[in-house]
């Protein structure tokens, strides 16, 4: 019901959780959590199975458990629509996990323009309401008992889940396609979501009266069941929606990370040129920055600070630079443009001190020091 939007990259399985099959090119899996979901979901259906099956006595429990198999299998039709449609405009979908709360969706990145935002959050309630249209065609047409029991089941259960996820409020669906307009029209993706967040709260707090409003529209008294089943409803929306809120606060400073703005000036030396001589050589040159190259110019190392500063004074004329640089490996060397999301998805796939920075035409410009962005991170505050 819900799509959790993460960095690019592999994302670890999360725990609790165990892998049941593949669909839509992801992995399905199932929380622990689920088995309490669909035991509950049995134990209450189980005296409707007895009325329309009268006589199964203990089995009235294990059609109680196929129902709420049944249910979870359109939990999933859902939730890989989401999937669907997020690998068709190119977003890994690391794995679908079928849980308490019903299924999430974990899809590693975020989509370019609004109109894939609104297009992978829509299907999923699309496709909960062609499922209930299908099943109530075919409750009219079946021979009623458990099978009728179950048809009306899924063609109620996925109607509300249909018409909830489309409230326009995060974490829900309809909250991510509310996003998606408001990032439309304003063009600032950060606005949309800062405006279908609050509307996730205001969705919650709403959530909380729900027993109070049925109660009134069908009549009857609503229990101390109902209220908590709103609460924890409620407290799940309220938690998204602040997630979402928070998210968006931080997305918003990210724009001012630049690697050019925050890149330190350069010095380039000889690997095996001591140690402190490069020192020496970076303090006169004003540069804060060491990178080791070969004879013909190529960089090969950038020194680490912290490498740099444990090595005493008295033994820097001893040691050979390269010996506090770390290698440039695949992911240390960076376009010197970069900035934003990019930067930091860079610098979260390959963690490190500093990194080389280079031109377009390849040379060098200078190195970044991510404790350099994370000053800057906070400054824009």
């Amino acid at each position: 019901m819900s799509n959790d939007r993460a960095t690019r990259g592999s994302t670890p399985r999360p725990p609790g959780t165990f892998k049941v099959g593949s669909i839509a090119g992801s992995d399905v899996l199932v929380s622990s959590s689920w088995f309490l979901i669909a035991g509950l979901i049995a134990v209450i259906t189980a005296p409707a199975v007895e009325k329309v099956e009268p006589g199964l006595g203990g089995l009235k429990y294990v059609g109680g458990l196929a129902l709420a198999v049944l249910l979870y299998l359109s939990v999933l039709v859902h939730e890989a629509s989401h999937a669907y449609m997020a690998r068709r405009y190119g977003l890994p979908v690391s794995h679908i996990t079928l849980q308490f709360f019903g299924g999430m969706t974990s899809i590693d990145g975020e989509p370019d323009t609004p109109k894939q935002e609104f297009w992978v959050s829509v299907v999923g309630p699309l496709s909960s309401l062609a499922v209930a249209l299908v099943a109530f065609l075919a409750y009219l047409v079946a021979p009623g008992g458990l099978i009728g029991l179950a048809l009306s089941g899924l063609a109620w259960t996925n109607l509300f889940v249909g018409i909830v996820n489309l409230v326009p409020g995060l974490p829900l669906d309809g909250g991510r396609m509310l996003k998606a307009l408001v990032w439309g029209a304003s063009g600032d993706t950060h606005r949309g979501t800062i405006v279908a967040a609050w509307g996730g709260r205001l969705v919650a707090l709403l959530a909380i009266g729900w027993p109070l409003l049925t109660s009134k529209v069908l009549g009857g008294r609503p229990t101390i069941i109902d209220f908590v089943f709103a609460g924890v409803i409620s407290m799940f929306l309220w938690s998204g929606a602040t997630a979402a809120l928070e998210s968006a606060r931080v997305r918003s400073r990210l724009p001012h990370l630049v690697a050019r703005d925050l890149a330190r000036r350069t010095l380039t030396v000889p690997g095996d040129l001591p140690l402190a001589e490069a020192v020496r050589r970076a303090q006169e040159a004003e540069a804060g920055s060491i990178v080791t190259v070969t004879a013909g110019g190529v960089p090969v190392g950038v020194v680490n600070e912290a490498a740099l500063q444990s090595v005493p004074a008295d033994r820097r004329a001893w040691v050979p630079t390269s010996s506090v640089a770390r290698t440039l490996e695949d992911g240390l060397r960076l376009p010197v443009g970069i900035g934003g999301e990019d930067l930091i998805r860079a610098i979260s796939a390959r963690p490190a001190g500093e990194y080389l920075l280079l031109d377009a035409d390849g040379s060098i410009f200078g190195v970044l020091s991510t404790a350099d962005v994370d000053r800057a991170f906070r400054a824009s505050a």
